[in-house]
Protein backbone atom coordinates (compact mmCIF):
# COMPACT_ATOMS: atom_id res chain seq x y z
CA UNK A 1 0.00 0.00 0.00
CA UNK A 2 1.29 3.43 -0.96
CA UNK A 3 1.38 6.37 1.42
CA UNK A 4 -1.10 8.83 -0.07
CA UNK A 5 -0.01 12.36 -0.85
CA UNK A 6 -3.29 13.75 0.47
CA UNK A 7 -4.54 17.30 0.41
CA UNK A 8 -2.42 18.51 3.32
CA UNK A 9 0.99 17.53 2.01
CA UNK A 10 2.28 21.04 1.42
CA UNK A 11 4.47 22.23 4.29
CA UNK A 12 4.64 25.99 4.42
CA UNK A 13 4.64 29.06 6.61
CA UNK A 14 4.49 28.93 10.39
CA UNK A 15 3.23 25.34 10.55
CA UNK A 16 6.22 24.07 8.60
CA UNK A 17 8.77 25.81 10.72
CA UNK A 18 7.05 24.83 13.96
CA UNK A 19 7.62 21.23 12.91
CA UNK A 20 11.16 21.73 11.70
CA UNK A 21 12.03 23.91 14.68
CA UNK A 22 11.10 21.05 16.99
CA UNK A 23 13.68 18.92 15.21
CA UNK A 24 16.30 21.65 15.38
CA UNK A 25 15.74 22.75 18.98
CA UNK A 26 18.09 21.64 21.70
CA UNK A 27 21.05 20.86 20.02
CA UNK A 28 16.64 22.49 -8.75
CA UNK A 29 14.62 22.20 -10.78
CA UNK A 30 12.87 18.86 -11.25
CA UNK A 31 12.18 17.05 -14.47
CA UNK A 32 8.90 15.59 -15.68
CA UNK A 33 8.11 11.90 -15.25
CA UNK A 34 9.72 11.24 -18.63
CA UNK A 35 12.64 13.66 -18.46
CA UNK A 36 15.48 14.11 -16.00
CA UNK A 37 16.95 17.50 -15.13
CA UNK A 38 20.71 17.89 -14.89
CA UNK A 39 20.63 18.72 -11.18
CA UNK A 40 18.54 15.74 -10.08
CA UNK A 41 20.05 13.11 -7.80
CA UNK A 42 20.78 9.95 -9.73
CA UNK A 43 22.94 6.84 -9.89
CA UNK A 44 24.08 4.94 -12.94
CA UNK A 45 25.14 6.11 -16.40
CA UNK A 46 23.25 9.05 -17.89
CA UNK A 47 23.12 7.23 -21.23
CA UNK A 48 21.71 4.00 -19.82
CA UNK A 49 19.09 2.27 -21.95
CA UNK A 50 16.56 2.45 -19.12
CA UNK A 51 15.79 5.21 -16.63
CA UNK A 52 13.98 4.33 -13.42
CA UNK A 53 12.53 7.21 -11.42
CA UNK A 54 11.41 6.67 -7.85
CA UNK A 55 9.20 9.14 -6.01
CA UNK A 56 9.71 8.39 -2.33
CA UNK A 57 9.81 9.80 1.18
CA UNK A 58 12.23 9.03 3.99
CA UNK A 59 9.19 9.15 6.33
CA UNK A 60 7.15 6.63 4.32
CA UNK A 61 7.18 3.13 5.91
CA UNK A 62 6.66 1.20 2.66
CA UNK A 63 9.43 3.27 1.04
CA UNK A 64 11.68 2.26 3.91
CA UNK A 65 10.73 -1.39 3.47
CA UNK A 66 11.47 -1.34 -0.27
CA UNK A 67 14.72 0.54 0.34
CA UNK A 68 15.92 -2.05 2.82
CA UNK A 69 14.69 -5.28 1.27
CA UNK A 70 14.67 -4.67 -2.49
CA UNK A 71 16.88 -1.76 -3.48
CA UNK A 72 20.28 -3.25 -2.50
CA UNK A 73 19.79 -6.11 -4.99
CA UNK A 74 18.25 -3.75 -7.55
CA UNK A 75 21.31 -1.50 -7.28
CA UNK A 76 23.77 -4.36 -7.66
CA UNK A 77 21.92 -5.98 -10.56
CA UNK A 78 20.86 -2.97 -12.58
CA UNK A 79 22.57 0.26 -11.50
CA UNK A 80 26.10 -0.95 -10.78
CA UNK A 81 26.04 -3.01 -13.98
CA UNK A 82 25.25 0.10 -16.03
CA UNK A 83 21.90 -1.19 -17.29
CA UNK A 84 19.79 1.41 -15.49
CA UNK A 85 19.96 5.04 -14.52
CA UNK A 86 18.13 5.52 -11.23
CA UNK A 87 16.68 8.91 -10.28
CA UNK A 88 15.36 9.71 -6.82
CA UNK A 89 12.65 12.35 -6.39
CA UNK A 90 11.93 13.42 -2.80
CA UNK A 91 8.35 13.51 -1.58
CA UNK A 92 7.05 14.69 1.80
CA UNK A 93 4.56 11.92 2.49
CA UNK A 94 4.23 10.29 5.89
CA UNK A 95 5.38 12.92 8.37
CA UNK A 96 6.04 16.03 6.22
CA UNK A 97 8.35 17.77 8.72
CA UNK A 98 10.52 14.68 9.19
CA UNK A 99 10.52 13.96 5.46
CA UNK A 100 11.60 17.53 4.71
CA UNK A 101 14.33 17.48 7.36
CA UNK A 102 15.67 14.11 6.21
CA UNK A 103 15.79 15.14 2.57
CA UNK A 104 17.43 18.48 3.35
CA UNK A 105 20.02 16.69 5.48
CA UNK A 106 20.84 14.49 2.49
CA UNK A 107 21.18 17.54 0.26
CA UNK A 108 23.48 19.22 2.78
CA UNK A 109 25.67 16.11 2.69
CA UNK A 110 26.39 16.74 -1.00
CA UNK A 111 26.01 14.60 -4.11
CA UNK A 112 28.66 12.07 -3.11
CA UNK A 113 26.87 11.23 0.15
CA UNK A 114 23.26 12.00 -0.80
CA UNK A 115 22.13 8.42 -1.32
CA UNK A 116 24.05 7.21 1.73
CA UNK A 117 22.09 9.65 3.90
CA UNK A 118 18.77 8.79 2.24
CA UNK A 119 19.46 5.14 3.03
CA UNK A 120 20.46 5.92 6.63
CA UNK A 121 17.35 7.98 7.30
CA UNK A 122 15.03 5.38 5.77
CA UNK A 123 16.65 2.62 7.81
CA UNK A 124 16.26 4.76 10.94
CA UNK A 125 12.45 5.09 10.79
CA UNK A 126 11.98 2.66 13.65
CA UNK A 127 14.69 4.35 15.73
CA UNK A 128 12.91 7.67 15.17
CA UNK A 129 9.76 6.18 16.67
CA UNK A 130 7.90 5.53 13.46
CA UNK A 131 4.42 6.64 12.56
CA UNK A 132 3.03 5.29 15.82
CA UNK A 133 4.78 8.03 17.81
CA UNK A 134 4.79 10.71 15.14
CA UNK A 135 8.55 10.13 14.82
CA UNK A 136 8.99 11.51 18.35
CA UNK A 137 12.69 10.61 18.40
CA UNK A 138 13.50 12.05 14.97
CA UNK A 139 15.63 14.97 16.09
CA UNK A 140 18.38 13.04 17.95
CA UNK A 141 18.48 10.34 15.29
CA UNK A 142 18.82 12.84 12.44
CA UNK A 143 21.39 14.82 14.41
CA UNK A 144 23.42 11.65 14.92
CA UNK A 145 23.45 11.14 11.16
CA UNK A 146 24.50 14.76 10.75
CA UNK A 147 27.32 14.26 13.23
CA UNK A 148 28.55 11.27 11.23
CA UNK A 149 28.91 13.70 8.31
CA UNK A 150 31.00 16.05 10.43
CA UNK A 151 28.20 18.54 11.09
CA UNK A 152 28.17 20.69 14.19
CA UNK A 153 24.85 21.18 15.95
CA UNK A 154 24.60 24.69 14.55
CA UNK A 155 25.26 23.47 11.00
CA UNK A 156 22.68 20.71 11.44
CA UNK A 157 20.04 23.14 12.71
CA UNK A 158 20.67 25.56 9.85
CA UNK A 159 20.49 22.72 7.33
CA UNK A 160 17.13 21.29 8.35
CA UNK A 161 15.43 24.68 8.84
CA UNK A 162 16.71 26.29 5.64
CA UNK A 163 13.82 28.27 4.18
CA UNK A 164 15.06 28.07 0.60
CA UNK A 165 15.54 24.33 0.88
CA UNK A 166 12.04 23.84 2.22
CA UNK A 167 10.52 26.02 -0.48
CA UNK A 168 12.36 24.02 -3.13
CA UNK A 169 10.99 20.76 -1.72
CA UNK A 170 7.49 22.21 -1.58
CA UNK A 171 7.72 23.40 -5.17
CA UNK A 172 9.03 20.04 -6.36
CA UNK A 173 6.26 18.18 -4.54
CA UNK A 174 3.61 20.36 -6.12
CA UNK A 175 5.16 19.65 -9.53
CA UNK A 176 5.33 15.91 -8.88
CA UNK A 177 1.66 15.86 -7.89
CA UNK A 178 0.21 18.15 -10.55
CA UNK A 179 2.47 17.54 -13.55
CA UNK A 180 3.75 14.02 -12.96
CA UNK A 181 0.50 12.69 -11.51
CA UNK A 182 2.08 11.19 -8.40
CA UNK A 183 -0.52 10.52 -5.72
CA UNK A 184 1.36 8.24 -3.36
CA UNK A 185 4.74 6.82 -2.40
CA UNK A 186 6.63 4.93 -3.46
CA UNK A 187 5.87 5.46 -7.14
CA UNK A 188 8.18 4.02 -9.80
CA UNK A 189 8.40 5.16 -13.42
CA UNK A 190 10.32 3.18 -16.06
CA UNK A 191 11.21 5.08 -19.23
CA UNK A 192 8.28 7.41 -18.66
CA UNK A 193 5.75 4.67 -17.86
CA UNK A 194 4.38 4.55 -14.33
CA UNK A 195 4.26 1.11 -12.72
CA UNK A 196 0.80 0.08 -11.55
CA UNK A 197 2.20 -1.79 -8.55
CA UNK A 198 5.00 -1.41 -6.05
CA UNK A 199 7.94 -3.77 -6.72
CA UNK A 200 8.20 -5.66 -3.44
CA UNK A 201 10.97 -8.01 -4.56
CA UNK A 202 13.63 -8.19 -7.24
CA UNK A 203 11.39 -10.43 -9.34
CA UNK A 204 8.89 -7.60 -9.65
CA UNK A 205 11.65 -5.36 -10.95
CA UNK A 206 12.90 -8.06 -13.32
CA UNK A 207 9.44 -8.39 -14.86
CA UNK A 208 8.93 -4.64 -15.12
CA UNK A 209 12.35 -3.95 -16.63
CA UNK A 210 12.54 -6.86 -19.09
CA UNK A 211 10.49 -5.20 -21.88
CA UNK A 212 12.48 -1.96 -21.72
CA UNK A 213 15.85 -3.70 -21.58
CA UNK A 214 15.02 -6.05 -24.47
CA UNK A 215 14.22 -3.26 -26.94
Amino acid sequence: MQISVGKTLRVSGAVAFMGLALLASGCSKGGSAGAVAADEMSMGPADAKVTVIEYASVACPICGHVNETVMPEFKAKYIDSGKVRYVYRPMMTGNPAVAAAGHMLAECAGKDKYFTVIDQVMRSQEAMGGEETGYANARPVLFSIGQSLGMSEDAFNKCITDEKGLKRLNDLNQQYMTKDGVNGTPTFVINGKKLDRIPLNIGDFDAALKPALSK
